[in-house]
């Protein structure tokens, strides 16, 4: 006779994926949205160019540009806002979206400062490009991944490739000059995917700038030269002094992190 309280019990008739079917999903998430500063808020922006900066060089040297006005800011739902800061910091998780010239609104700059999740990824792209934001050109900065990069990638070695939009093929010049074309082979994903994606079909004019490594003065002097000499001709800007060593502290600060984690 079988011993019901020692026995192991009879093998389930349900697979462990067939017991997931009878929990209800979890709700969907709300949508990104926009917010901007003017009231008029059915306006439609159409610059000349949107710069969209997610790399660490990108943001440093981008947020300490002036004279910018804060126009706009993309909301995330599953972002918090707690721990942000009541002024633009490069500290907050914010996507921030900014006017270079105050007039004419020729050049519009987003300051992307939070990880959007790759299923996240295609509804901030169309908030960004082609709804309230139709720009006739978009340059995306973005960090090589490690992960999708066909070949070693060394961090004494500096290096930024592109990729390009079949209609910024097509004209006449590329607004970014002097770069090589992604490697074949190697993959990009994520946001920066995403956004050159909707300009794709958009039709705009497209293009994306990765570099590597993410940290250290030479990508900043890289990514600098890139936007100084080719995308910011003939605009009146100026900088202040302090991105250049705030980035500086932060490299080595990350480097230290990075020792630390192999000692």
């Amino acid at each position: 006779m079988d011993d019901v309280i020692t026995d192991l019990p009879p093998p389930s008739r349900f697979l462990l994926e067939d017991l997931n079917n009878f929990t209800p999903p979890p709700p969907p998430l709300p949508s990104p949205f926009l917010v901007f500063a003017s009231p008029n808020t059915n306006k439609c922006f159409t610059p000349s160019l949107l710069i969209i900066a997610m790399s660490s060089p990108s943001l440093h040297f981008l947020h300490h540009l002036s004279p910018k006005t804060l126009i706009g800011t993309l909301i995330l739902p599953e972002i918090p806002f707690s721990g942000n800061s009541i002024e633009p910091s490069l500290k907050d998780k914010s996507c921030n979206i900014y006017a270079l010239n105050e007039d004419d609104k020729l050049i519009m700059i987003a300051l992307v400062q939070f990880s959007v999740t790759p299923e996240r990824s295609h509804a901030v792209a169309k908030m960004l490009v082609g709804e309230k934001i139709v720009p006739d050109r978009v340059l995306i900065l973005d960090s090589v991944q490690s992960r999708n990069f066909r070949g070693k990638l060394s961090h004494d070695e500096t290096i930024a490739f592109k990729l390009e939009t079949t209609f910024e093929r097509k004209n006449s010049g590329s607004i970014v000059k002097g770069l090589d074309y992604y490697p074949s082979g190697s993959m990009v994903d994520g946001l920066a995917a995403a956004l050159l994606s909707r300009c794709e079909l958009k039709k705009i004019k497209g293009t994306l700038c990765v570099s590597w490594p993410d940290l250290g003065v030479p990508v900043m002097s890289l990514v600098k030269s890139l936007l100084v000499k080719d995308v910011l001709t003939g605009i009146n800007y100026t900088t202040d002094g302090d991105y250049a060593d705030e980035y500086m502290r932060l490299s080595r600060r990350k480097d230290r992190i990075d020792s630390d984690l192999y000692t």
